[in-house]
């Protein structure tokens, strides 16, 4: 079992940057695919990006070139990093094994973009 906490979500305004972090309370990320999720306000939960040994980093389209996926194995931590932000990328932000598992997720962060 594995617990994630994720947190630095805030408000922002369009065009701004946030760092989202992911800690884990065993050590996953240098042996696990991880991914970032995200579900806005009655949509699915889908991945935005994704890190593993085998496949490198993946994004979703929408935020390729903006978004950045990175994992620190001394820290056990992962990291969002998300640039050039848009009112579309509001929601609830969460990290998870890629695929996730569904006992594993946390109580994400918040990120809301608006002006």
């Amino acid at each position: 079992q594995v617990q994630f906490v994720e947190s630095g979500g805030g408000l922002v305004q369009p065009g701004g940057s946030l760092t989202l972090s992911c800690a884990a309370s065993r050590s996953i990320f240098g042996v696990n695919a991880m991914g970032w999720y995200r579900q806005a306000p009655g949509k699915q939960r889908d991945l935005v990006a994704g890190v593993s040994v085998l496949r490198g980093t993946r994004y979703a389209d929408s935020v390729k070139g903006r978004f950045t996926i990175s994992r620190d194995i001394a820290k056990n931590t992962l990291s969002l990093q998300l640039n050039s932000l848009k009112p579309e990328d509001t929601a609830v932000y969460y990290c998870n094994l890629d695929p996730p598992r569904n006992d594993y997720w946390g109580q994400g962060t918040q990120v809301t973009v608006s002006s």
